[in-house]
């Protein structure tokens, strides 16, 4: 039992990296069946066209898959164009281009795993660059070759050209290996950028290694605890207007956060050193604590003024009587 829960607490504590490797996995899987049941070159002038669309337009369609399924597009888009406090200044454009950043790095992971898979199979690259009629191209693969190379080599990844066997197999190789180089090339350039970026985000960190640790465990709990006490207040609101509705009876009192408290707490943060909060729900409790306490503080401070001012009232009565 304990190593079940050892394991389960490993992957609460990596379920985005997991997630990221599920994603990745998923598209890999995706492409495999794409470039088997549905790609058919059609060996003619469509050769590089139709291999471009099947490698770029997934890709795309994942990329922007990736910013909609994000809530955290919606939270930097919503109200931005009417509510003041979201307007560009220049800390809030700021917050808002890193936030952007960070939602465009996590949405390029299926796009790249696609095309990068799509370049190793070699299928789309093979169909394509048969097609792609480039003169240093066309040098290089048919180099040493009959002379009908080069008529022929579009109709190659079908297999309906007068070239000899041993000939189809060595252009098709050699397609394929061009593919296969691009594709790592692509990988390694890609795992070398996430690893540089990393590394600077984490030297310009302003909290150490166990804070951000405790940060990212904070805004996990909180965005869960956030969905549950959502849950339950917007059940008990509904409730409450459905019996005051059917029983006739007028609505209970329910306390609900009001519309600026809203906005506020919707607001792009990052964190301060001169401000140590952990979201704007933090800073919003926080600062609401200071206000109740700064009021309470102001009434004790009245009330002896208060009293002396009854006692001096009263001694002016007694003076007068």
């Amino acid at each position: 039992m304990e190593k079940y829960r050892t394991v389960l607490n490993l992957v609460l504590k990596q379920h985005a990296t997991l997630g990221y490797g599920f994603l990745a996995l998923l598209t890999a899987g995706g492409e495999q069946l794409f470039s088997v049941v549905v790609f058919s070159c059609p060996c003619n002038s469509w050769n590089i066209a139709y291999s471009m669309v099947f490698l770029f337009v997934p890709a795309l369609v994942l990329f922007l898959l990736g910013y909609f399924i994000n809530n955290r597009t919606w939270k930097l888009c919503t109200g931005c164009c009417i509510n003041q406090a979201k307007q560009c200044s220049k800390r809030i454009l700021c917050r808002g281009i890193k936030i952007f950043v960070q939602i465009t790095t996590g949405a390029l992971v299926a796009p790249i795993t696609w095309i990068s898979v799509a370049l190793l199979n070699g299928t789309f690259y093979e169909c394509g660059m048969s097609g792609y009629y480039n003169e240093h191209l066309l040098k290089t693969i048919c180099n040493n070759k009959s002379t009908d190379c080069q008529s022929n080599l579009f109709k190659l990844p079908c297999g309906r050209t007068a070239l000899p066997l041993s000939t189809q197999e060595d252009i098709l190789v050699t397609l394929r290996a061009h593919s296969q180089v691009i594709g790592w090339s692509l990988i390694a350039a890609i795992t070398v950028f996430t690893l540089a970026s990393n590394c600077i985000i984490r030297c310009c960190s302003p909290v150490s290694f166990l804070q951000l640790q405790f940060w990212k465990t904070y805004k996990e709990k909180e965005n869960e605890l956030f969905e549950q006490k959502s849950a339950v207040h917007a059940k008990q609101l509904a409730e409450r207007n459905l019996n005051s509705f059917f029983e006739s009876e007028g609505p209970k009192e329910i306390k609900t956060p009001s519309r600026a408290a809203w906005e506020e707490i919707s607001l792009l943060y990052s964190f301060s050193r001169n401000e140590e909060y952990y979201s704007m729900i933090h800073k919003y409790a926080e600062r609401k604590a200071d206000n109740t306490h700064a009021s309470s503080s102001t009434i004790n401070m009245d009330v002896p003024a208060v009293l002396d001012f009854v006692d001096g009232g009263k001694k002016s009565v007694d003076t007068h009587v």
